[in-house]
């Protein structure tokens, strides 16, 4: 691609500037519905729900967080009670994370107001469209991924 075609499109600005404002309109949505998590803790519940039983390395990756943000929000969902941690057999200081009832609760409370957000957020956009834009996003995350280092 030529410099000039990449100038034109300014994919890395144009890829932070439209997740800030998914997650800003994501706050406000919560703070708006007096949710007692934010979208940030919403997306380790949700990959808990999917996957119970999770080390915190598998939920950074999953959530494409770092060790220490996913230690502050599990340990804010533990002392809210919607997340246990489990010690690992290996005697290690590591822990399995499992989302408890009342995670699940909150979980499903929330979900309805997250699918809103998305619905909102694509609006106007063809499904086609979607779909193309969901495997452009794909390719491009796995171009990142291969070339960043960071902890996870």
């Amino acid at each position: 691609m030529d410099k000039n075609r990449l100038l034109k499109y300014k994919v890395g600005m144009n890829l932070t500037g439209t997740g800030n404002l998914s997650k800003i309109f994501a706050c406000q949505a919560f703070s708006n519905n007096n949710f007692p998590i934010t979208p940030e803790q919403f997306s380790v519940l949700a990959v808990l729900y999917e996957n119970n039983n999770l080390y915190q390395r598998q939920i950074s990756a999953l959530t494409l967080k770092d060790r220490p943000n996913i230690s502050r929000i599990v340990c804010i969902l533990e002392e809210m009670g919607c997340v246990t941690k489990t010690p690992d057999v290996s005697g290690r200081k590591v822990f399995k994370i499992a989302i408890t009832q009342k995670g699940i609760d909150l979980y499903k409370h929330v979900l309805p107001e997250i699918l809103r957000v998305w619905l909102e957020t694509v609006e106007g956009v063809e499904e086609g469209n979607l779909d193309i834009f969901y495997n452009v996003l794909s390719m491009i995350r796995e171009n990142l991924i291969s070339k960043v280092n960071i902890q996870i």
